[in-house]
Parts: structure tokens; C-alpha cells; sequence
């Protein structure tokens, strides 16, 4: 599923949208470059989830752990794992493995302790096609979400333009 956006309200959106058909267990990896709007998807996300508090990328604690939504939402930022002992360390597996929901940012750094299947969204920047817009590239999530996603999303477009 490939979705673009022209603002942060639009990723945002999209994120939120996939929050709220977000189920147990499902593993989201995040990838894009730096600035190019993952933590306004993922803010999105937790709201979908029915996180109200504050998220922000956990760079220097590795993962967030936000349990008030409708699930467990652990929010993994991996850029600045040096080896994966350090995800042991963390206890990764409770989290991978548990009844939450998990997002990891750069999580090409540890695609060897993935389980299978992951939801992999990646997000581009083409600045031809203006400052804010993004490519989202989703791969890995079940049909009939993608096409509820889709609704909601051409069914906001809409209400943008009215």
C-alpha cells in the first residue's frame, strides 16, 4: 500500500488510522531518514491506540512504554544500538512477543531478532513534489485493514477539499 501525504496532519492521520486497527502482537518497523516525519506517524499511531500522553522518540532509552490505550504500545527508536545484546539486555522478547503492540524505529539495525511478519512502513521525502509531502510505502499489513486505511484516508482527502 503506498499512501502520500502533503502535511503533518495527513501522516498523522494515516497513523492514527493504522492505531486504531492496530491488534496484539503486531510488530510495526519504521524507516525513513532523518526528519522525514516518523515520530509525527508514530504520535499518530499511539492516538489510534488511544494514547493521550505525550510521545516522542526514545533515542536515548531505546523504548517507551505507553500501557493507558487500548493496548500496550512499545515504542522502540534502535539508531543508537551498538550490537544486539543490548536488545537482550532490554528484554526485547517480552515486548516482541507480548500482547502489545510494537513500533521500531530503524529496525534494519536489528533485522536478525525480528519475528515474522512485520508491518514495514517506510517514508520518503521527494522535495520536487513539495517540503511536506511524503511517500509512505506499506508492506506486510493484512487486505481488508489496507482497504479500511484507504477509506479513511480518501474520505479525508475529500473533507479537505470541501
Amino acid at each position: 500500500m503506498i499512501v502520500e501525504t502533503r502535511n503533518e496532519k495527513e501522516t498523522f492521520k494515516l497513523g492514527y488510522s493504522i492505531g486504531k486497527k492496530a491488534q496484539a502482537g503486531q510488530i510495526y518497523t519504521l524507516t525513513g531518514d532523518l526528519g522525514v516525519g516518523k515520530t509525527i506517524f508514530t504520535q499518530g499511531l499511539a492516538a489510534g491506540l488511544g494514547i493521550e500522553e505525550p510521545v516522542n522518540s526514545p533515542t536515548f532509552t531505546i523504548v517507551q512504554i505507553y500501557e493507558e490505550g487500548r493496548l500496550p504500545f512499545y515504542h522502540f527508536d534502535v539508531y543508537r544500538i551498538g550490537d544486539v545484546e543490548e536488545m537482550e539486555e532490554i528484554g526485547y522478547e517480552d515486548y516482541f512477543y507480548g500482547e502489545g503492540v510494537c513500533l521500531i524505529e530503524w529496525a534494519n539495525l536489528v533485522e536478525e531478532i525480528l519475528p515474522r511478519p512485520v508491518i514495514a512502513v517506510l517514508i520518503e521525502k521527494n522535495l520536487e513534489k513539495g517540503f511536506d509531502y511524503r511517500k509512505i510505502t506499506i508492506d506486510g499489513m493484512d487486505e481488508s485493514i489496507q482497504t479500511e486505511v484507504n477509506s479513511e484516508q480518501e474520505e479525508e482527502n475529500e473533507n479537505i477539499g470541501n
